[in-house]
């Protein structure tokens, strides 16, 4: 495989020959290239590489310009500091764009991926369009915020009130029905199975420590050491049933209380 370098930082040149070496040994870098102005030359004066490796900032502009100079036939994989780039990068030759520094898992997964394209539309210089359009569709999805749950609409007597969701402090189960207790003890039944929740919460506010259990950040109080690997709360307000983080969930969890 026969690979072009666009990049105007030597050290992030040198960085990336290595990483690009050790995982394809087979690679071959033929080209380098440090500006939009040099790029465009080396593609009109020399054979087409099979893959360009393409930082998206250069010294003289960014590397989009590069494709409305000259006709690139090449798969690109963009490489680049700002991931809002990302979608236009996407909207070229390119399989893949890498943040930087690029990581040596991250270059596998592109190259494993540019290999599968070439083996589905022969050749490999140029990608179907309906390839390029499912992973705009692909990048759209990973770059769009997602947008979760803000407030809940519950049953209170014999009306209906809004509980916004920064005031819940935890969701739980008792088999039949759903609760959650707000920050100042408040019972409510939610009319959400658990799973249901999942993709409601926010994770970086909530945890599900088990089936039956969703807990906020916030509602932690004390965290114990419990028999079989596992780990229990106390929360506040306080609950009438144990919180215990299952033992599947021990290492995620404190992961996420770690953040």
């Amino acid at each position: 495989m026969k690979v072009l370098i666009i990049e105007d930082e030597e050290l992030a040149v040198k960085k990336l020959r290595k990483t690009l070496q050790s995982v394809d040994a087979t690679a071959e870098v033929v080209g380098v290239a440090d500006s939009i102005r040099a790029s465009v030359n080396w593609l009109e004066n020399n054979p087409t590489p099979d893959l360009i490796l393409m930082d998206i900032e250069l010294a003289d502009g960014q590397s989009f310009e590069i494709f409305d100079k000259t006709e690139v036939k090449s798969t690109v994989i963009f490489t680049t500091s700002y991931d809002e780039y990302a979608l236009k990068a996407f909207k070229v030759n390119s399989v893949d764009y890498l943040l930087k520094p690029v990581q040596k898992e991250d270059l596998q997964t592109a190259l494993d991926k540019f290999r599968n394209l070439k083996n589905m539309y022969g050749g490999g210089h140029e990608n179907s369009p309906m390839t390029v359009d499912s992973l705009v569709k692909e990048l759209q999805q990973k770059l769009q915020p997602k947008e979760f749950r803000k407030r809940f609409l519950v049953k209170h007597a014999q009306k209906l009130v809004s509980v916004e969701v920064d005031d819940i402090a935890y969701f739980y189960s008792d088999g039949r029905l759903n609760f959650f207790k707000t920050n100042d003890n408040k019972k409510f039944v939610v009319d959400y199975t658990m799973d249901e929740l999942e993709e409601m919460l926010d994770p970086d506010k909530y945890f599900r420590i088990s089936r039956s259990f969703y807990v906020s950040v916030n509602s932690i109080d004390q965290i114990h050491d419990y028999f079989g690997n596992r780990l229990l709360l106390n929360l506040k307000p306080a609950v009438d049933k144990e919180s215990i983080v299952s033992r599947e969930k021990v290492t995620d969890f404190k992961k996420w209380m770690g953040k």
